[in-house]
């Protein structure tokens, strides 16, 4: 009865008592033999009970059928108020639910999947910043300021624009897009960019060179093309991948012909072959003179 300790009023008596009405409710509401023993029962107000009875539905451990029984004041009939089937303290439950936006994940969308994007999508902003306004007699002067937010959904795909509209002025300019990547849309995809194929991947530590001396990096528009490129090796990890400069791989244009790192010289003594000395002077290098050369062949022996 952990439950009823949580309640500080003392249950009504005759409500308390009412546990056979609560039972054949539960029994009605459920089926013969899915409720099971009673469990406890808490106070819910001034002659008002709750009844709870053990649930032997298979697939529903730890839950409890709940009846609530009442009485008008001065009276003795018991009235029912509910039934319901509610989890216990040690029920199995399914997991809390998440919102489908944030438990989409990358790769998840499929041939026919729609993905809609908010309104107020932080990875957005409008294309035209309405910084250069148009003249106030112009026609999409008033309606500008108007729709600017109301036409957020229907500016993704439209089928047809309407005169005055961002869609109109984007499409009058040749861009067709009424939303363009903001500065954090920007952000964040350079992030997720660099952390697949950036230049701290051990790929890209153990390569060559890096990408933006290869040939096969194909550059991007935009702001972008200062850090990164698409590469176009079909043998390469990274094919068909938005890459980072700094990133790089085995499969570099130049890794056949790029210098080999230079071999240092063969030591100058050689201590392996012996060195030879003459016996005697040789007399064309000037060790010695001639005379003590001379008397070198008398050694004074008798």
């Amino acid at each position: 009865m952990s439950a009823a300790t949580t309640r500080s009023r003392t249950p009504d008596r005759l409500c308390a008592e009412a546990v056979d009405l609560a039972r054949e409710a539960a029994e009605e509401a459920a089926a013969p033999g899915v409720v099971g023993e009673h469990v406890a029962l808490v106070s819910e107000g001034d002659r008002v009970v709750t009844h709870f009875f053990e649930c032997m539905e298979l697939g529903y451990r730890g839950w409890r059928w709940a009846v609530t029984v009442t009485r008008a004041s001065r009276a003795k009939l018991i009235t029912l108020d509910e039934t319901v089937l509610l989890p216990g303290p040690d029920a199995l439950q399914a997991p809390e639910w998440v919102p489908w936006s944030e438990r989409l994940r990358p790769g998840d969308m499929g041939p026919g999947d729609l993905l809609p994007t908010e309104a107020d999508d932080l990875r957005l902003e409008p294309g035209y910043s309405g910084e250069d306004a148009p003249p106030p007699n112009s026609a999409v002067s008033e309606e500008l300021a108007e729709r600017v937010e109301a036409e957020d959904a229907e500016l993704v795909a439209p089928a047809t624009t309407t005169r005055g509209s961002i869609a109109a002025v984007a499409e009058e300019l040749g861009m067709r897009r009424a939303r363009i990547l903001s500065r954090y849309g920007l952000h964040a995809a350079a992030d997720r960019w660099e952390e697949s194929f950036g230049g701290k991947t051990a790929m890209a530590q153990a390569a060559p060179a890096s990408c933006v001396s290869c040939a096969f990096l194909v550059p991007i528009a935009g702001s972008l093309s200062q850090a990164f490129g698409i590469c176009a090796n079909e043998f390469g990890p990274a094919d068909g991948h938005v890459v980072a400069l700094d990133y790089g791989c085995g499969g570099h244009s130049e890794a056949a012909v790029m210098p080999k790192p230079p071999r240092p010289a063969p030591p100058v003594l050689d201590s392996v072959a012996p060195d030879p000395f003459p016996l005697h002077p040789v007399r064309d290098e000037g060790s010695v003179s001639e005379a003590t050369d001379a008397g070198s062949d008398d050694l004074g022996h008798s």
